[in-house]
């Protein structure tokens, strides 16, 4: 299994394709299997590199998992090392707040920027709500009941009633064996922070989407983002919900295909 050991984390990665780089970031709870229904399509015309982000399945879980910005430093040198850059970046949920904070920190590393539902809640009215529901699913977590936790989590913030049962048991399983690495995420004071300024600045073409059947709270984030980076184009997956790339992957891969295929790499 291809591991590569960078910014003193092992990280697992699988890659297939041929053609520009694009990796894909997944979110809090998950790994790189989520993107599994995609990167066969997103094959076709990229060179696609999906990982598990540090503490995280099959990479390494150090003692201190770190802040955000160790997982920016982690995408940049996983990109750097496996010879990728500049590349595409697609994320989603918290993994979007990654990959916006290594495009507006390292802007040389990124071609363009595909980012679905940002897990940014400080830019929604309802943020604060939001966040209480946060602490008390990853509460249950500390505990020790992580499938409590992860389940509460999911459909009080990023699914809503009944999207628990929904997903396949597997990506159950991942989400209770990852939970614990949720719960120090959240110690980061600054992990729902984001400079759009600089995003703004580094002029890289940025695409924003959301699911039409999301909280609403995601809906406000794309909406804040979209005015608050200057040039970002936007998008939104009428029938979907947090998670296009599992429950609707043909239009996931033809919505992510044409954006980056038809931006041009500004750092090439």
């Amino acid at each position: 299994m291809p591991h590569v050991h960078v910014n003193h984390v092992r990280l697992y990665y699988e890659e297939q394709g041929a053609g520009e780089p694009l990796v894909l970031v997944h979110g809090g709870f998950s790994d790189h299997n989520n993107f599994r229904a995609v990167i066969p399509g997103l094959a076709a015309s990229f060179r696609v590199v999906a990982y598990d982000r540090r503490g995280h399945s099959l990479s390494e879980r150090p003692a201190r998992l770190g802040t955000r910005r160790d997982q920016e430093d982690d995408l940049a040198a996983l990109i750097e090392a496996i010879g990728l850059g500049p590349a595409h970046v697609a994320g989603t949920s918290f993994g979007s707040a990654i990959a916006m904070g290594l495009a507006a920190r390292r802007p040389e590393l990124v071609c363009s920027l595909i980012a679905h539902e940002p897990a940014l809640p400080g830019l929604a009215a309802g943020g604060p709500a939001v966040l209480a529901r946060i602490r008390a699913a990853l509460a249950r977590v500390e505990r020790g009941d992580a499938e409590g936790g992860a389940r509460e989590f999911l459909e009080g913030v990023a699914l809503g009633p009944g999207g628990w049962e929904r997903l396949p048991a597997p990506i159950r399983a991942t989400m209770v064996t990852n939970a614990p690495a949720v719960l120090e995420e959240q110690r980061d004071p600054e992990w729902a922070a984001v400079d759009a300024g600089a995003l703004s600045s580094a002029q890289l073409p940025v695409l924003l989407t959301r699911g039409g059947q999301s909280p609403e709270w995601f809906a406000e984030v794309v909406s804040t983002l979209g005015t608050a980076i200057v040039g970002a184009s936007l998008h939104r997956y009428p029938g979907a919900g947090h998670s296009p790339h599992i429950t609707h992957p043909q239009e996931y891969v033809a919505t992510v295909t044409a954006f980056a295929a038809t931006e041009v790499p500004s750092h090439a």
